[in-house]
């Protein structure tokens, strides 16, 4: 007898009350399910429904038009950590100035950063762009549809290798992200926190031996869109064609399932930022390469410390990182984001120098610590520079306009939409 059918005796004896007339999830005034069947039992019949539900409910998503390697790729790092109509809207403005793998791999890191700005983890398009250079000088210009090949490909872990070989070439592979885990989790009844091991193998292993012959690029898809429109956090158990399948629902546990991790610690950084104007240009700076935020632009900053206001701290940090003398002459507001691990709140401040300049010809910096560059822009000109979330913000509120990234990003998104 299964553990899950020992577990539901035990509970059934310990409460020593009917079973409730609605399962957890069902509608309201529903009738519970006429009888289980044990997943195991029927992977069959559990891959048939799920096609069939898969059939009539994909959503219409452009890489599903015409399933190439390049848009598949490009699509599964974007939604990573990303809402899908956001991830939709990006990916089409990506398409747009990068069609194929060739325009990317000759496009400079700055454009590519640009394109990617907003949607975080810069390290991706840092990676995606030296993918697409070795594909061009290794593989022809052509994608790779060896898995060993597509995992050597800088950035490319089990999970995007996975994806772009059964969705794009038909392998038969699982693709598990937090979504496929969720259905297999709360199906097979996962009690173990579902990103370590043994669940993280135990899901790998069961998402597997679901994938049902010549059908791996709709099954895959079919489990992801599953997760993301029906077993939500908030499961939507009535409206799932798994359900007669699936143990947790059988024994009213779909709430606690899949058993989280341990929660990342989220650290609070307050931090500031000056915009040093001359004339009618900005001071910005270009980051090192290495790091969160690396070869990115931004209005230098840093820290506030213990023992200072966000005032002193940003005259501190402007002197430290570019060596000018400058005094606060405005306040900017505040401008807080979220990441994965810190909530920043960024103090923000429009500087002068404390001799003023001429507007003509504006002063070099006698230093830079914390840049490899550093440029005067105007307004127009900082709309091409690839900048942190926080400092695009600053950027839109400052100078804003028809021309802003702000403004163009909503008519993107509008023209995606007609």
């Amino acid at each position: 007898m299964p553990v899950y059918q020992y577990r539901l005796q035990a509970m059934n004896r310990k409460t020593l009350k009917a079973q409730p007339a609605t399962l957890p999830g069902l509608p309201q005034g529903g009738q519970p399910l006429p009888h289980h069947l044990p997943p195991e039992d029927h992977i069959a019949e559990l891959q048939t429904a799920l096609l069939q539900w898969f059939a009539q409910n994909q959503r219409s998503l452009p890489w599903r038009v015409s399933y190439t390697p390049y848009e598949v790729w490009i699509s599964e790092v974007m939604l990573q950590q990303t809402q899908m109509e956001r991830g939709v809207s990006y990916f089409k403005s990506w398409m747009r100035r990068f069609p194929d793998i060739a325009s990317l791999a000759a496009a400079s890191e700055e454009e590519v950063l640009r394109q990617w700005e907003g949607l975080g983890y810069y390290s991706r398009a840092r990676h995606i762009l030296t993918a697409a250079r070795k594909i061009m000088t290794e593989h022809g210009g052509s994608f790779p549809s060896d898995l060993a090949a597509i995992r050597a490909l800088p950035g490319v872990g089990p999970y995007t290798a996975g994806a772009v070989a059964s969705i794009a070439f038909g392998e038969k592979l699982p693709c598990v992200d937090a979504n496929v885990e969720r259905v297999v989790a709360r199906i097979f009844d996962v009690d173990s926190p579902v990103k370590q091991e043994p669940a993280a193998g135990v899901i790998h292993r069961w998402a597997l031996r679901l994938v049902p012959e010549g059908l791996a690029r709709e099954h895959n898809q079919a489990m992801m869109e599953l997760g993301a429109l029906v077993c939500r956090k908030k499961p939507l158990c009535g409206s799932c064609p798994l359900a007669q399948f699936c143990i947790s629902l059988h024994l009213g546990i779909t709430d606690q399932r899949p058993v989280p991790g341990k929660r990342a610690t989220i650290t609070p950084v307050n931090a500031v930022t000056g915009v040093l104007h001359c004339g009618s240009r900005v001071f910005v700076q270009k980051r090192p390469p290495a790091g969160v935020w690396g070869n990115l632009w931004e209005f230098p900053g840093g820290r506030v410390e213990a023992d200072e206001s966000p005032e002193q701290a940003s005259v501190r940090e402007f002197m430290e990182e570019t060596g000018f003398a400058v005094r606060v002459a405005r306040r900017h507001g505040i401008i807080r984001h979220g990441y994965t691990t810190y909530r920043l709140t960024l103090h923000c401040f429009g500087l002068e120098f404390e001799t003023p300049a001429s507007a003509d010809t504006p002063p070099l910096p006698p230093q830079l610590t914390a840049a490899t560059e550093c440029r005067w822009v105007s307004p127009q000109e900082l709309n091409e520079l690839a900048m942190p979330a926080a400092h695009r913000k600053l950027a839109d509120r400052l100078f804003a306009g028809p021309d802003t990234h702000a403004a163009q990003q909503a008519r993107l998104s509008a023209s995606d939409q007609e």
